[in-house]
This record gives C-alpha cells, sequence and structure tokens, in this order.
C-alpha cells in the first residue's frame, strides 16, 4: 500500500522513536501509574498543571509520593474535572469518617463482616494505587478494622487518617473529637 498523507516519513517515524526514548523529567509530585503513564488520581493538580506546562508526555522518572504538606496555591478547578489527590483524599476521608459516625453503636455479626470487606475493598479499589497500597500495607501491620462498635470504628478510622497526615507532613487530628466534627457537630454551634 502506497504511504498516506497521516502516515509519517521515515525520517518522522525516527525522530518519534528517538523523542520516545529520550528520558524526561517529571515535575515533583508527579506519580505514575501502573501503566507507566501519569496517574491524575495520584497526582496534586499543581503538579498535573506543571506537568502540562512543561509538554511532558512520555515520563521515564517519577517522584512517588506528594512533597510534605506542600503550601500549594488553590488552583481554582471547575467542577466538573477529574479530582487531583487532593481533593480525592479529601472527599475519601469525609465519606470514610462519614460512615464511621453512622455505623451502628452494636452492629450485627453480619454489618461488622461486611464493614471489614469494605475496607479491605476499598484498599484495593481506591484510585491512587500509591495511597491504596500504603492503606493495605498499614491495615496489614496490626490496624485491622476495628469493627465492633461505632465508637471503635470511628477511633480506628481517626488513627488511619492520622497515621496519612503524618506521613504528609500535617498536623493530627484528635481523635477525642470524632464525633464533633463527623457526628453531633461542634459545641460552639457553628454547624448549625
Amino acid at each position: 500500500m502506497p504511504p498516506q498523507p497521516q502516515d509519517a516519513t521515515p525520517e518522522q517515524q525516527a525522530q518519534a522513536d528517538q523523542e520516545d526514548r529520550t528520558p524526561k523529567q517529571l515535575p515533583k509530585g508527579v506519580v505514575l501509574g501502573p501503566d507507566g503513564k501519569p496517574c491524575r488520581s495520584c497526582t496534586s493538580v499543581s503538579s498535573w498543571f506543571a506537568m502540562a506546562k512543561q509538554g511532558t508526555t512520555n515520563p521515564s522518572k517519577v517522584a512517588t509520593t506528594t512533597p510534605p504538606a506542600q503550601a500549594t496555591a488553590s488552583l481554582n478547578m471547575p467542577a466538573d474535572c477529574p479530582p487531583d489527590v487532593e481533593q480525592l483524599g479529601r472527599s475519601a476521608w469525609t465519606l470514610l469518617h462519614t460512615m464511621a459516625a453512622s455505623y451502628p453503636e452494636k452492629p450485627s455479626p453480619e454489618q461488622q463482616r461486611e464493614t471489614t470487606t469494605f475496607m479491605q475493598l476499598f484498599g484495593k479499589m481506591y484510585p491512587c494505587w500509591v495511597c491504596a497500597d500504603d492503606f493495605r500495607a498499614w491495615m496489614k501491620d496490626g490496624n485491622e478494622p476495628r469493627v465492633s462498635s461505632r465508637n471503635d470504628l470511628a477511633q480506628w478510622m481517626c488513627e488511619a487518617h492520622n497515621a496519612v497526615n503524618v506521613k504528609l507532613g500535617k498536623k493530627s487530628f484528635d481523635c477525642k473529637k470524632w464525633e464533633e466534627r463527623w457526628r453531633t457537630g461542634w459545641k460552639d454551634g457553628r454547624c448549625g
């Protein structure tokens, strides 16, 4: 078949092949997914924009962790854009803490099994694979979900969240205040 107009010339193909082999440095905080491509749900929006601005599309180096509590100016992303690692994390913790706060005080054996299974599956299916691996490792390291009561699950969730906060260089939350934060609202009345 003769070359078509959209086909690359041999020179263009050679140049593209050379560019593919040239390592490109990624901005700090960009995490690659298992497929070798930048993982949007594992990367902060500021790092994602830095990568886009740099024009990096075929990375070979990766920063596998988010810099500790980086003071990034909040970028106003439209609400209909995919979440970055920070928005995904905030949303996930809100869901998990709220689930713990509404968990029964005396759960049935079935509810306990389902909750344990949910946490294990959450640790496998979480879109940020680095975060998911870390959560599963934390649970295996003597931190199995405590599901015998609402208070146990909420305390466990707070400890899990604090373990992440420490790794990110953030302040730990006082777990004695979980109920005010996630269930009843603050005593000063600001939550209505």
